[in-house]
């Protein structure tokens, strides 16, 4: 490391103590954030199979849920069967649950030991296969409390009570209305897949209700303990780093001391040598063991000492001279070594430091405890079973498997693709128009924060960048993937026959600086010139057909909520579901638009297979008309169906 000027190098240590210092400060005096009740835990437990029917599914959270919370229970075959429900009486959980979040960069852990039960009755077990229980509630911090637990029914099936009737209602306008105060329709978790798509930082649950340990806030014995080590050792350090410049002042003195001694009468000898120019040698004590002893000039007027040994054991000589004569370190390699030293002193302070923070806020009690899993996960799981975090606002709605992340969005609801540009990136075309019938090379560039074009993004679902094209009636869906050339620009080509204005949709997820991903959905209008004759929404049927096949769309879209859509293609004419192929990945696709806006919904399914159908998660964000397409792929080739959603 390169030597700095001794008055640089305490203004360097004196810094680095400063920050060592505020960060005991900020680590020692952090507030915890408000709370907000997390689903502790269910029964049936998520993920759990019973074989014997249940009547009710309770679902515990760590403080009570409102009076207007909704909940929805649905059956394989997309029915809901939920018929009500109620408070529980409070009780205590067999384990504490112990909840993290994070707090200026610190993971803050919580403790709980009662749960708040809302029992939600079932109608009747229809067949055997996964349910899906969905709730929807509002903290009383006011952040939303959404997600999903499922459980599989191995049994018989159960008869419905009579003249029943599945709930087809919505949730009550108060309470999307309080969900979405916080411009966050996902900030809980729900479920989904394992898309490889790029994390970024983990959206830990937030603590509901005052904690019940003396380690839920507070820095904890270790880290004061912590806090203390590191006031002592910034004192030590600068007790250190004075001690050079002690050496050197002593050093000094001695020979300011020794210059003011008379010195012996100079032999006749050594007169002739100063007669003559020569100077007298004086031995000085090497400064390492085994180094051979250096010569230095014996100080005249006209003459200063100049050393004149070579360099031992690679130490320029110059640093054996300035070596004390007791043989203890000399001032030279302090010069030399001591920035190198400070900075790896204070680094392992700091280290030290956090890490005996973080362990005093762990505890010191010996209670065993239960994390909390957040809802779609089940204890100790990974893959499938890995905390969920719902996509926030950017188009991408992920299910079990994904992992904790958020999407940055372009508005307060998860439909996007309405804005051109979203957290610094623009979707820039070469051409908005382009002629009916004809097949144009569309092209176009994705311009980051720096005005240039962007030419890093993650492979998702097997391509780096998905284009989908719809009309504004909702219709001449296609889903395209365009190449990319070196210079950044993207080019696919493009046949829309119908005049009309479209919207061009950009899904993809780019590579920041910091290498990691960002997902966005960026839109951009087109227009075809002609006679424009806008086709009707048609309206909503549980099936179409699409080629040979048809395909059965099954569930109970609610806004709010996230609840599942079940897609199943058969072959007609023949028994039995259709052999779908992984097409990008996963055995289907669906993307949703919603009508008006054209609000933009990539939907992705379950890794696998449910019960021989294509499952996806989808949270409806606001009421009105949607269109949804499923792309499925049989026997290497690509179909499309498409369904209208009616929530108005």
């Amino acid at each position: 490391m390169r030597r700095l000027p001794r008055a640089h190098g305490r203004v360097a240590a004196g810094l680095l103590a400063l920050a060592l210092a505020a960060s005991v400060v900020l680590l020692g005096t952090a507030t915890p954030v408000s709370a907000h009740g997390t689903l502790a835990t269910s029964t049936p437990a998520d993920g759990a199979t019973v074989d014997e029917a249940v009547t009710a599914v309770q679902l515990i959270f760590t403080e009570r849920v409102r009076e207007d919370a909704y909940f929805t229970v649905t059956a394989p075959g997309g029915a809901r069967v939920d018929n009500g429900w109620t408070h529980g009486e409070p009780r205590t959980l067999d384990r504490p649950v112990r909840e993290y979040f994070l707090v200026d960069g610190v993971f803050e852990p919580r403790e709980y030991t009662t749960g708040f039960p809302a029992v939600v009755a079932l109608a009747h077990l229809p067949a055997a296969g996964q349910y899906s229980v969905s709730y929807l509630s509002v903290a009383s911090d006011g952040d939303p409390v959404r997600g999903t637990v499922t459980f599989r029914y191995t049994g018989e099936p159960t008869a419905a009570p009579p003249d029943w009737q599945p709930p087809t209602g919505q949730p009550d306008p108060s309470l999307l209305a309080a969900a979405e105060q916080h411009g966050d329709i996902g900030s809980q978790q729900t479920a989904g897949d394992t898309t490889p798509v790029a994390p970024t930082a983990p959206v830990p649950s937030v603590a509901a209700a005052p904690p019940t340990s003396d380690d839920s806030g507070g820095t904890g014995l270790l880290g004061w303990g912590a806090v203390v080590v590191a006031v002592v050792a910034v004192a030590g350090l600068f007790a250190w780093q004075r001690r050079p410049a002690r050496v050197e002042r002593s050093r000094k003195a001695a020979r300011r001391s020794a210059a003011n001694r008379p010195s012996a009468k100079p032999t006749t000898k050594a007169k002739g040598r100063r007669a003559t120019g020569h100077a007298r040698t004086a031995v000085v004590p090497a400064a390492r063991r085994g180094a051979k002893a250096a010569t230095v000039p014996a100080a005249t007027p006209a003459h200063r000492a100049v050393t004149t040994a070579p360099v031992t054991d690679g130490e320029p000589a110059e640093a054996a001279a300035a070596a004390p004569a007791d043989g203890s370190a000399s001032t030279g390699w302090w010069r030399r070594t001591g920035d190198t030293r400070l900075a790896l002193l204070v680094g392992g302070l700091v280290l030290t430091l956090l890490a005996g923070f973080a362990l005093g806020r762990i505890g010191t009690d010996d209670d065993p405890t239960y994390t909390a899993q957040p809802p779609g996960t089940a204890p100790g799981g990974g893959g499938r079973d890995a905390a969920q975090a719902v996509s926030a606002g950017d188009g991408h709605q992920h299910g079990p498997g994904t992992g904790p992340h958020t999407h940055p969005g372009d508005g307060q609801d998860q439909a996007t693709g309405t804005t051109v540009s979203v957290a610094g990136y623009t979707l820039k075309p070469v051409l908005r128009s382009q002629a009916a019938g004809a097949t144009s090379d569309y092209r176009f560039r994705v311009v980051g924060v720096d005005g240039q074009p962007v030419t890093r993004f993650a492979v998702v679902h097997d391509k780096p960048l998905h284009m989908i094209v719809v009309g504004r009636d909702l219709g001449g869906y296609q889903h395209l993937h365009p190449t990319m050339a070196d210079d950044g620009t993207w080019s696919v080509p493009l046949k829309i026959t119908r005049p009309g204005g479209y919207r061009i949709y950009a899904d993809f997820t780019v590579t920041t600086a910091d290498g990691k991903g960002l997902p966005l959905v960026l839109g951009v209008d087109h227009e075809v010139p002609g006679n424009y004759q806008p086709a009707g929404l048609p309206p909503p049927q549980p099936q179409t057909t699409t080629g040979p096949y048809t395909v059965s769309l099954a569930g109970a879209p609610t806004i709010g909520m996230t609840v599942p859509l079940t897609l199943r293609v058969d072959n007609d004419g023949a028994d039995g579901p259709a052999p779908l192929e992984r097409y990008l990945g996963a055995y289907g696709h669906l993307v949703v638009v919603r009508e008006g806006d054209l609000g933009f919904l990539h939907v992705h399914p379950e890794p696998e297979l449910v019960d021989g159908a294509v499952k996806f998660w989808l949270t409806a964000p606001s009421a009105g008309r949607y269109r949804a397409f499923f792309d499925f792929q049989v026997d290497g080739k690509v179909h499309t169906a498409a369904f209208t959603i009616n929530l108005a």
